[in-house]
């Protein structure tokens, strides 16, 4: 691993320690010649499915565009980042085990909501009001009544 900082090839493990329910590795490594530290990530390369986006269009599984709808949700909410990690894993892990190789971008979307109703509330509805493309004040109502009713089962 080449030291992102001087750009040596010598840096060496000085910690690692499962991340992401044990779907990840996080590694702390040390630079042998400048002495900074940094964090790398090793996780296993798995076949994702196409995404069939609603015009009928297909595309790659973009694991980046995933990240940043999630971290849009959770703005400035009490989540932590492995928190998030931990839940793109799960998302993948659900998407992979269709066994499908193609899946409808709603499929997506859902398994997104599913992931965020359990992790933030406050997320889940954010996420919801633009992937469902509420029109008012009555639709946010309404997915919170049904969030609230949820908790109450």
């Amino acid at each position: 691993m080449h030291c992102p900082f001087c750009g040596t090839h010598e840096t060496k493990v000085v910690d690692s320690r499962l991340v992401a329910e044990g779907q990840q590795i996080r590694r702390r490594r040390e630079c042998i010649s400048c002495h900074e530290r940094f964090t790398t990530y090793e996780a296993a390369e798995l076949l994702m499915p196409r995404v069939i986006k609603t015009d009928g269009s297909r595309q790659p599984f973009d694991e980046e565009k995933l990240r940043a709808g999630i971290q849009r949700a959770l703005e400035k909410r009490p989540v932590s980042i492995e928190e998030i990690e931990a839940c793109i894993t799960r998302i993948k892990q659900r998407l992979r085990a269709t066994g499908e190789r193609e899946l409808p971008s709603r499929e997506v979307g859902e398994a997104v909501m599913a992931e965020l109703r359990k992790l933030d509330q406050v997320a889940y509805v954010r996420f919801a009001s633009v992937y469902r493309s509420f029109q008012d004040i009555n639709e946010f109502r309404e997915e919170i009544e049904r969030l609230s009713g949820a908790e109450h089962d």
